[in-house]
């Protein structure tokens, strides 16, 4: 075989982004309120469960309490708060996204994640170039292809 002509097939990762349209801002508004409504419900049966077990511990032990049944309520009572803590940290970094989408301008281009494709190289080749590849989206249709594909 040619050593000239040898070829590899490599994976690369491609950047998507995406153009701000008005139906762009609508969908991720959605998708992240979405994302909003799922953690408030999390966080009210976290508190539910958190209500039940410590019920649950009460109904179980002597009146009053002992010492062991008062902590056990309390570790419970922290395994919700952590939990609760975790839930709302996720809930402000969203609220913060939000509030990013809400300000980003029309045409604006966005990133929206990676792809994987696959490209051949042989002999030659700029690896950096063909390694640089951006796909353009404008409401999910591909509007450009940059780069050395």
């Amino acid at each position: 075989m040619d050593a000239s002509n040898s070829q590899l097939l490599l994976k690369r990762a491609v950047t998507v982004k995406a153009i701000v349209t008005p139906r762009w801002k609508e969908e991720a508004q959605q998708q992240l309120q979405a994302q909003i409504n799922q953690l408030d419900s999390q966080l009210q049966q976290l508190e539910m469960q958190g209500q039940r077990m410590i019920a649950e511990i009460q109904r179980q032990s002597l009146q009053p309490p002992g010492p062991q049944v008062m902590q056990q309520i309390e570790n419970v009572q922290m395994q919700v708060n952590e939990k609760k803590s975790e839930l709302l940290e996720q809930k402000n970094q969203i609220l913060q996204q939000l509030s990013q989408v809400q300000v980003l301008e029309l045409d604006q281009e966005v990133n929206q994640g990676q792809i994987e494709s696959f490209f051949r190289v042989a002999t030659g080749d700029n690896l950096i170039q063909k390694m640089q590849v951006e796909v353009l989206l404008r409401d999910g249709v591909v509007e450009e292809i940059r780069g050395d594909v």
